[in-house]
């Protein structure tokens, strides 16, 4: 499922178990030079505080651009899925609205559930194929037995369900349900959709330059392994404490990176589209008056799905 951190308190379990290990092995590294200073008397393993404090400002200036990088990346992804949101309630409009009286027949209240529900499918087919879940059991729901045979053909059910919508479209331009100027603002419509469709598609093919990432987490372990020779002259007995405060501060920060610059990835920090898909179905199955409205989620955990 997909997942985002809520304004709840996260468990220190959550945070600190991203770190565990590293925090581990800068413990034992830790204690090993404090033992060594300590009892063999080796004083001049120490040097000068100067050399970390540089080192680590440096990474710091880096992690900081880093983290900015991998935020913008989150962040497009959200507006991205707030586009969704928005052209799926302009499409379920447009459906039920621009269709005239007279045409409201069976026959075109057929056309409209189906439509509105297909892009319910689709949002969830986006969402799922992003993930590179099957979303085939979950769609199946929305859409006809027929379309259901269709889109399975496509490696990407989202594209063959948007092909979907534009064959209907053309054939209610062509029973003349609608005309030609709101077949043209409905295909806008679509093609927003599919805008939004290849922009995710984006961010997730598009892999964060592995070269920076390593160059920075490369340098970051050569300050941890600097770091205790400049803190054991100045704090004693006291250097592990304050190394693994130190340490767990950046470690966090790239860690914070490497979940934010991945927005699909199935985890707690993720974009939530399957929570957001889920408000758009009760949203349109609203507007196309449906009694089968999903109820609202609410989260007990400290992210929601």
């Amino acid at each position: 499922m997909i997942n985002m951190l809520l304004k709840k308190n996260i468990p220190i379990r959550y945070i600190f178990g991203k770190i565990k290990y590293e925090i581990f092995f800068v413990t034992i590294y830790g204690v090993a030079i404090e033992i060594i200073y300590q009892n063999f008397h080796i004083t001049n393993i120490s040097i000068p505080m100067t050399v970390p404090t540089v080192l680590g400002t440096i990474i710091s200036l880096l992690l900081a651009f880093r983290s900015n990088q991998a935020y913008d990346r989150w962040w497009e992804a959200r507006i991205i899925w707030g586009a969704i949101v928005n052209d799926s309630r302009t499409l379920a409009r447009q459906i039920i609205a621009l269709m005239d009286e007279p045409y409201d027949s069976e026959s075109i209240d057929g056309f409209k559930h189906r439509m509105i529900k297909r892009q319910i499918a689709w949002c969830y087919a986006l969402g799922k194929g992003l993930r590179k879940d099957d979303p085939l059991p979950l769609i199946s729901k929305f859409v006809t037995e027929e379309e259901y045979e269709y889109v399975k053909d496509y490696d990407n059910k989202h594209v063959g369900l948007l092909q979907l919508h534009a064959r209907d479209l053309k054939n209610a331009l062509k029973q003349g349900w609608v005309n030609p100027y709101q077949q043209i603002e409905i295909d806008g419509t679509l093609t927003r959709l599919c805008d939004s469709m290849g922009k995710c598609e984006r961010i997730k093919n598009t892999v964060f330059p592995s070269t920076y990432s390593l160059y920075i987490h490369l340098a970051l372990h050569f300050f941890i392994l600097l770091l205790p020779f400049g803190l054991v002259q100045l704090f004693g007995f006291l250097m592990v404490p304050v190394l693994i405060v130190i340490t767990a501060c950046f470690f966090l920060i790239e860690k914070m990176a490497i979940h934010l610059q991945d927005p699909f990835e199935n985890k707690p920090t993720d974009t939530p589209v399957m929570t957001i898909s889920r408000n758009i179905e009760r949203d349109l199955k609203q507007m196309m008056r449906d009694e089968q409205v999903p109820m609202v989620y609410t989260p007990d955990k400290f992210y929601i799905l």
